[in-house]
Formats: structure tokens, C-alpha cells, sequence
């Protein structure tokens, strides 16, 4: 009979993390929010529909990547929005999805298979065209 093993086992550094995401970092961030928050209401609302469209590509562009078993990943990547900073997360969040983190990285005994990260990149040289575009349709 099969036992399980309880504690004492190497794990992951970020097993059973409830976030299971990539975070970027954007170089001059707070120069960028500084501006933005002096920006009118109506850019800044331009920006967030460019940030989204973007959001929507890197989680359709996981959904086409990741490694499908059960198609639990698959299905549960989402995007999390704060719109009132400008901000989007994208990853998986619920408790069934934290070895979606082993998919993504690898671990010792398994490859890496990335789907969020390639994602990405392929999307984030899209972005600054998408804001330009969302803006030049506010202005005059």
C-alpha cells in the first residue's frame, strides 16, 4: 500500500503558494505612475483598456501553451485587474492550480514547461502600441 509522505521532504521554495504568476517589473514605474496619476480621467481609463486587451492576449496565449493533463491549467488562468492603478496580474490563484509554479519553472526532477512566461514576452512588445492607439482615440 502507498504512504504518503508527511513533512521532512525537500519542497519547492514556493510550494502551495497561492500565487502561481510571473511578476515583471517595468523599469521607471513610479516616474510612469507619477504620471499617470496626473493624466486626465479619460487616459488613464484608455490606458487600462489597452493594459486589459493586452492581459487578455498573454492569458489566451498561456491557454495555448500550457502542457495539458487534465486541462485544469488551461482553464483556470486568469487575468486580475486594479483599475485604478493601472495594474494587471496574470496567473493562476486558486488552490487546485499551485503545481501550475512545477509547470513553469521545473523542478529537480521535472523539465520546465512555460507557458506564462513565453506569453509574455511575445505580448509585451504589443503594449506600447496598444496604449498609443487607446490614447490617440481620446484625443482630439
Amino acid at each position: 500500500m502507498a504512504r504518503r509522505r508527511r513533512g521532512g521532504g525537500r519542497r519547492h521554495p514556493r510550494a502551495g503558494a497561492r500565487n502561481s504568476g510571473i511578476t515583471v517589473t517595468i523599469e521607471g514605474l513610479p516616474e510612469l505612475r507619477q504620471r499617470l496619476e496626473e493624466m486626465p480621467a479619460q487616459l488613464k481609463l484608455a490606458s487600462f483598456r489597452a493594459l486589459k486587451e493586452s492581459a487578455g492576449a498573454v492569458v489566451d496565449g498561456t491557454k495555448g501553451r500550457v502542457k495539458v493533463d487534465t486541462g485544469n491549467l488551461r482553464g483556470s488562468v486568469k487575468a486580475r485587474y486594479e483599475n485604478n492603478r493601472v495594474r494587471a496580474e496574470i496567473g493562476w490563484w486558486d488552490q487546485d492550480d499551485r503545481y501550475a509554479i512545477w509547470q513553469e519553472f521545473g523542478t529537480r526532477k521535472m523539465p520546465a514547461r512555460p507557458s506564462l512566461g513565453p506569453a509574455l514576452e511575445e505580448e509585451k512588445r504589443h503594449l506600447p502600441d496598444r496604449i498609443k492607439r487607446e490614447i490617440r482615440k481620446e484625443l482630439p
